[in-house]
């Protein structure tokens, strides 16, 4: 299991040439379809919780909480301000069962389940957990000599394009090395400013289910 850590920039025309010029190599171009699923209720959404589903696998984004790196400087640090950290789960099993954590469904007989085919998708409707977000992302992707640091380029099929400075590190470790490094590969692409940049689903969510979204904004998670 890993936690991302990435902050969101606003790229424009200018972005693939100080891309090139910072010496960022691309390696590969993709396009994919996520859908959301959630309970009617926004029962995982409002806990910052997101269930995904993407060519077919199945990935559960949990909020993580600050270290104690940021906590003893009275706050968090700019860079960790501009930065938001999920631990990525993608074992079916575990998302099962951390999502019925959440919608206290407990199976009454108590017996242990067997382990779900990535097909099988009856574990939707046990819960109540309807599809509430679905578009199509093209992706380009670029690396630096900066280990461990990938920087992509989204173009989401509803208008929106933002990109994305990633590290990932193994759960449990301090995230503090990857804030260098995504402020430090900030710095090369000139970005500027305090404020956090919206992304994909903010945006989607704004647009497409504004009262979901208020919601959300209401508790804080967006």
């Amino acid at each position: 299991m890993s936690v991302e850590v990435e902050r969101k920039f606003v790229c424009n025309a200018d972005t693939l040439k100080t891309l090139e010029e910072i010496g960022a190599v691309c390696v590969g171009r993709r396009e994919f379809r996520d859908q959301y699923f959630d309970t009617p209720e926004f029962d995982l959404t409002l806990r910052d919780m997101w269930l995904r589903k993407r060519k077919a696998c199945w990935e559960l984004k949990c909020p993580t909480t600050v270290n104690g790196t940021d906590e003893a400087s009275g706050g968090q640090s700019k860079a960790a301000a501009l930065c938001s950290r999920y631990r990525e789960i993608t074992n079916l099993p575990e998302i099962q069962q951390r999502v019925r954590e959440v919608m206290k469904v407990i199976r009454e007989d108590g017996e242990t389940e067997a382990s779900p085919s990535q097909e099988d998708e009856s574990w939707l409707s046990e819960m109540n957990l309807v599809r509430f977000a679905d578009f199509t992302t093209v992706r380009q992707s670029f690396t630096l000599e900066e280990n461990g640091v990938q920087i992509d380029l989204d173009q989401a099929d509803f208008g929106y394009q933002v990109g994305e400075i990633e590290v990932l590190v193994p759960d449990g470790a301090d995230a503090q090395s990857a804030l260098e490094k995504i402020e430090r590969t900030a710095g090369k692409l000139g970005l500027t400013g305090d404020q956090r940049v919206d992304g994909k689903m903010n945006v989607y969510l704004q647009r497409n289910h504004p009262e979901h979204h208020a919601k959300l904004r209401r508790e804080h998670v967006l």
